[in-house]
């Protein structure tokens, strides 16, 4: 018969083998994937904001496309990113 070989963890409690590897296995990102796909949508609406930007048919982009609408839709992108980055998902007990 196997027997499970005993492992202490660094809290000094008997462990099983399989769990000693469960744990080495799971890391702390610090990102999630909502992170991550948050983050993409805002550098989509960032780079929404320049193509708008581009597409001002006035000379050097004065017109209300290059000088107020880019610009703002650019801006929230970028306010968007800062949410992005600290978005934190709420557990059931909080």
């Amino acid at each position: 018969m196997a027997t499970k070989v005993i492992k202490n963890n660094i809290q000094g409690k008997a462990v099983a083998n399989e769990q000693v590897k469960k744990t080495a296995v799971q890391a702390n990102f610090a990102f999630t994937r909502d992170n991550y796909v948050l983050m993409l949508a805002g550098i989509g609406a960032i780079l929404l904001g320049f193509f708008i930007m581009s597409l001002d048919s006035e000379p050097h982009g004065f017109g209300f496309l290059g000088l107020t609408l880019g610009p703002i839709i650019v801006m929230a992108g970028f306010l968007f990113e800062f949410f992005a980055i600290f978005y934190t998902k709420k557990t059931k007990s909080e």
